[in-house]
């Protein structure tokens, strides 16, 4: 009998809810909203089903690892500094460039099964196992995209913009991510890790790094009565939530975006444009390879 009362007041429940049919997104969106309101579904879901109406609505353009980000493989290197990129990186998928050109995808599994077998000796070995790139449009949605990888098989697309230049590439984990949430591995970047070196005088910063912290490390007073972030800080200075790629210069730094969604900026790249800046960022990344500790 309470069963049958319990399962009467579920389906009231849910037929109250949808008494009034949505006419369109946004009022599909309050609909779902008020089934999670009243415990019909959990969070998580509703999460889900927000990131699958994104995913149908979103283009490769939103979501695409931006080509400064891209580890290349040049295939003009020698053997060696090839697979010693690899090795370093531990990235799955490399594209492979020659000139301007991608000539081909490297998968690391090829390349250590090529290694194991003792088949992995010259560049023409190399060249043996590359993979054909398969090239996106920038405009492409991110379902139909995602229908392509599961058809194909292939986890891994470039993006080319209008011009048919590269652009950035995109994982079928990109896609997955837009519905499921961020889904890290072993080798993403750990959110403790709040600054790290990157080439050419530039440092990688998460966007969740404190500004007390950014300031012992640059040898700087950057002040923010509002942020204790150093995202909420460039969130203020940009005015907007910036675009991958964007930058902005303030404070003797050059900030660029690095990672981030239509939301927030999540990782900066940050170059000082003061050498006493320069010098200080130096000496404490000297000292965190020592000791393995951030100031």
């Amino acid at each position: 009998m309470s069963d049958s009362i319990s399962g009467s007041s579920w389906l009231e429940r849910l037929a109250k809810i949808f008494s009034d049919e949505p006419e369109n997104r946004e009022d599909l969106i309050s609909v779902l909203n008020d089934a999670q309101s009243q415990g019909l579904i959990d969070s998580d879901a509703l999460l889900m089903i927000n990131g699958v109406l994104n995913v149908s609505e979103a283009r490769v353009r939103d979501i695409m690892i931006p080509r400064l980000q891209i580890e290349l493989i040049d295939a003009l290197e020698p053997l060696e500094s090839i697979l010693e990129t690899m090795l370093e990186s531990s990235h799955s998928r490399y594209p492979v460039i020659c000139g301007n050109e991608i000539v081909g995808v490297l998968l690391a599994k090829d390349v250590f099964r090529a290694v194991v077998k003792g088949e992995l000796t010259t560049k023409e070995d190399l060249e043996k196992i590359y993979r054909t790139p398969i090239f996106v449009p920038e405009s492409k949605r991110l379902n139909v995209l995602l229908r392509d990888f599961k058809s194909s098989r292939n986890h891994l697309a470039l993006v080319v913009d209008e011009y048919a230049e590269l652009a950035g590439l995109v994982t079928i984990e990109d896609v997955l991510e837009q519905i499921v949430g961020d889904i890290e591995d072993e080798h993403d970047i750990d959110e403790q890790e709040h600054i790290q070196k990157r080439v050419a005088g530039a440092y990688s910063v998460n966007a969740f790094t404190p500004i007390e912290k950014f300031n012992e490390f640059f040898g700087v007073s950057i002040q923010d009565g509002n942020s204790e972030t150093i995202g909420g800080f460039l969130a203020s200075e940009f005015g907007h939530v910036p675009l991958q790629e964007e930058s902005l210069t303030t404070q003797n730094f050059c900030f660029t975006v690095l990672k981030g969604n239509n939301r927030r900026a999540e990782l900066f790249e940050v170059k000082p444009l003061d050498d006493k800046i320069s010098e200080q960022a130096k000496e404490n990344i000297d000292r965190l390879t020592n000791t393995d500790e951030l100031p």
